[in-house]
């Protein structure tokens, strides 16, 4: 059994917890209430805003070291909704690896909504979970927790992915916001 720590207990973090939950796997989720309580999964999920990285490196940067996070941000620029706010050549995920150079950071769960990760479905297929990082062990970690819980996981690379990633997951929320696609849908996979 794995046990997984999700900071963030919004719709996104109920919706990764439920999917750990249903693969038998152990979860704990955290608030900012929460802020005394320590860490104690071997994967570790940011399930916040971009903006939230900085304060949750500063305040849990120790207790993530050793372990595998999990980053889902779309480093969307929140003022114009226009792009995103990385550099054209990097991602928040990749800056994460930096500022946390003792975790293994990887990039998930961006490319997905809330609602397709608790209904396990995106139209009449199954949710796929896009994992991308630079350890194979880890991504091959959470890839089975996602796959215990009943989706799809596809390896989507090295850590440079995230950029992609993070691209695809900018589409897919300005799509939505546009009303041209439903919060609870997205974008299926086929493999």
């Amino acid at each position: 059994m794995t046990t997984v720590s999700i900071i963030g207990p919004g719709a996104m973090g109920q919706a990764i917890a439920s999917v750990v939950s249903r693969g038998g796997n152990d979860v704990q989720v955290l608030g900012r209430e929460d802020a005394d309580t320590p860490v104690r999964g071997d994967i570790v999920v940011l399930a916040v805003n971009y903006s939230d990285v900085d304060q949750i490196v500063a305040e849990r940067g120790d207790q993530l070291a050793g372990r595998v996070v999990v980053d889902i941000t779309n480093p969307v620029n929140q003022e114009t909704f226009d792009g995103l706010v990385v550099p054209a050549d990097g991602s928040a995920a990749q800056e994460l690896s930096q500022r946390l150079p003792q975790s293994t950071v990887l990039k998930a769960f961006n490319t997905t909504f809330a609602g397709t990760l608790a209904a396990g479905t995106v139209g009449p297929l199954t949710t796929t979970v896009l994992v991308a990082g630079d350890d194979q062990t880890a991504k091959q970690a959470l890839i089975d927790v996602v796959k215990a819980g009943g989706l799809n996981a596809i390896d989507a690379g090295s850590l440079k992915r995230a950029r992609e990633m993070e691209a695809f997951g900018f589409l897919q929320i300005s799509l939505a916001a546009a009303e041209k696609v439903a919060w609870t849908g997205g974008f299926g996979i086929v493999a």
